[in-house]
């Protein structure tokens, strides 16, 4: 059932009011004016003299017996007419008038509503083109002080705060970037320079080998929470985006990966262009690649397709998945029991589902009977001429 608007509701209310309100004045006034006019009978009376006529009443004295004459007959039977004809016309024309006035109320209702409710109106539609990349829009409502301008006032307030929340958050980001890769690529260096020294025992070689593993972990793990935070800020700016162009960039990148896994990758691309950022882009249809080819089995597949609905879908073979943890592979380090020792840092897909939510797409995922996933990602398109993919390829988290 649809719900009625409120300005719908209140141009309700304000018109059955003010009908109710004008049945009201036209009963009072018909009693009014019946009240008014003369009785036919002692109209008669008045305006015309009546015949006298004895008659004895039954104690045997004589009563005074006013008897009708023609004349007094027919005013009486003309006020009577007239009473009639005019409570008639009182009702009729008051009826005419009630329903007209009340079109033109519900209109002015309709109308006034509307304004009423403009500043509403203002601030939904603000909150609505509301995200992280667009917090310095105010209302700033003009008017008087009343409590749709205090409305305004404590949601630009809000808006003020948020936009402060979030500039802390993208300092910190920033800073975490530097902060957290510089040690890393410092303890990687002095691991392979001590691996590269001649004198090195074999134990030293298998415990640097070990430190390298455990630093590239440490590395995707950093790497795709960064990515993660900033995806959930939104985007700063969209671009036209040949995703077409991007998956065969990608694709190109995980052969290496998928020999090692003894993994097939089957692909059919389409082109199709998208609004959004290619750098985000990128990483979301790596993780998607890397994630359909880690969590796999040996001899397995992994098909790839890009086209228009849905942009991407990646289906890939591997143990059977239950349904009851699908929503949960969204999760940031949430992983099956049984892929938890794949080497994944646990975020793929946590990445990818925050990536297509900037840009306000959707990702819907289904367990195959056979084992494995089929991941689709739907994408808004992009009537703009596109940028040239990205060649970098980067480590999925």
């Amino acid at each position: 059932m649809k719900r009625w608007s409120v300005r719908t509701r209140l141009t309700v209310i304000y018109g059955v009011v003010f009908m109710l309100v004008g049945i009201v004045l036209v009963v009072v006034n018909y009693l009014l004016v019946l009240g008014v006019l003369p009785q036919p009978a002692s109209f008669a009376t008045t305006m015309a003299p009546v015949a006298r006529g004895d008659a004895y009443d039954d104690a045997g004295g004589i009563a005074i017996q006013r008897v009708p004459t023609p004349v007094q007959q027919t005013i009486e039977l003309a006020a009577t007419d007239y009473r009639a004809s005019t409570l008639q016309s009182m009702l009729l024309t008051s009826g005419i008038a009630l329903v007209v006035a009340g079109a033109i109320a519900v209109f002015a209702s309709w109308y006034i509503a509307g304004r009423v409710l403009r500043p509403v109106h203002m601030i939904t539609a603000t909150a609505r083109r509301l995200g992280a990349e667009s917090l310095n829009r105010r209302i700033h409502l003009e008017g008087p002080d009343d409590e749709l301008k205090e409305l305004a006032k404590t949601f630009d307030g809000m808006l003020e705060r948020l936009a402060s929340a979030f500039d802390s958050q993208t300092h910190f980001v920033a800073n975490a970037s530097h902060e957290l890769r510089t040690p890393l690529a410092v303890q990687r260096t002095l691991v392979e320079v001590a691996m590269a020294d001649p004198a090195a025992t074999p134990e030293l070689r298998r415990l640097g080998t070990h430190l390298l593993a455990t630093n590239e972990r440490s590395e995707r793990l950093i790497e795709g929470l960064l990515v993660l935070a900033r995806s959930d800020r939104g985007l700063s700016g969209r671009v036209p985006v040949r995703l077409d162009e991007v998956a065969k960039t990608v694709l190109v990148g995980c052969i290496g990966m998928a020999d090692e896994h003894n993994v097939t990758i089957h692909k059919t691309i389409r082109q199709r262009t998208v609004a959004g950022d290619p750098v985000l882009l990128e990483r979301l249809l790596i993780n998607l690649v890397h994630n359909a080819i880690r969590y796999n089995k040996a001899g397995g597949s992994v098909t790839v397709e890009v086209g228009d609905s849905p942009a991407v879908r990646v289906v890939n073979t591997g143990p059977v998945v239950p349904v009851e943890a699908l929503p949960g592979l969204f999760e940031p380090f949430r992983r099956l029991e049984r892929t938890a020792t794949s080497g994944g840092s646990g975020l793929g897909l946590s990445i990818v589902r925050s990536v297509v939510k900037a840009h306000a797409g959707s990702i819907g995922v289904l367990a195959r009977p056979s084992g494995g996933l089929d991941l689709r990602v739907d994408l808004p398109p992009s009537s703009a001429p596109a940028a040239p993919a990205p060649h970098n390829t980067v480590t999925a988290g």
